[in-house]
């Protein structure tokens, strides 16, 4: 009877042993078909997976083709056609006097004509109107900028002591010692003037 009884525990140890062993391993069994499942739900809900990217193999619409912004300023730099200091033009001298007086004479406020951009002034009444009658015989070359730098390109102010009358015209220089350079070749750099006036109004740097 003990002998049975003994045997009776052995087989039934033994089941549960297996028992356990095959609920775990179907545990297992399940846990790895619930990650693959999940798996397989991450992946379908991904809209594009195994999808061809649609902008594959298209060219790009702007390719090949210049830059319409490109060497473009937004703010062009553009002089004004007339050299002006504190709101007159040139220096303040009286253009008039070049002519009338040969000399050097600055103007005062109280005679002025507006033409050109600018408020020219005259040391008298007189010289005022006689400019305002006819401006284009007394207003300077190349915008009263200097004759030198316009000859060799470039956009450079002017003093009113640096002046010469040519042919009729008046032509103002950087200084005095620039003006000996203009002046060694006159014809030449007047010719030179001509071609690069007035485009050298678009220049960015001003010199001075």
């Amino acid at each position: 009877m003990k002998v049975k009884y003994i045997t009776t525990i052995a087989i039934a140890t033994i089941l549960g042993l297996v028992t356990t062993n095959v609920s775990y391993g179907n545990f297992k069994a399940s846990r790895n078909s619930n990650s693959t499942t999940v798996s397989s739900k991450v992946a379908q809900s991904n809209p594009c997976a195994g999808k061809a990217n649609p902008c594959a193999g298209k060219a790009n619409p702007c390719a090949g083709k210049a830059n319409p912004c490109a060497g473009k300023s937004s703010t062009p730099t553009v002089h004004p056609q007339f050299y002006t200091e504190k709101g007159v033009a040139l220096d303040g001298q009286d253009v008039v006097a070049y002519f009338t007086q040969s000399k050097l004479v600055m103007g005062v406020s109280q005679f002025k004509h507006n033409w050109g951009g600018t408020t020219w002034i005259f040391a008298n009444a007189a010289n005022r109107d006689q400019f305002a009658k006819n401006p284009e015989n007394y207003a300077p070359q190349y915008g009263g900028y200097c004759a030198q730098g316009t000859s060799e390109g470039h956009l450079v102010v002017t003093q009113p002591d640096a002046w010469k009358i040519v042919n009729g015209k008046l032509y103002l220089n950087y200084d005095k010692k620039v003006q000996a350079q203009w002046m060694g070749d006159i014809p030449g750099h007047i010719a030179s003037g001509n071609k690069n006036w007035p485009a050298i109004l678009n220049n960015k740097e001003l010199f001075r």
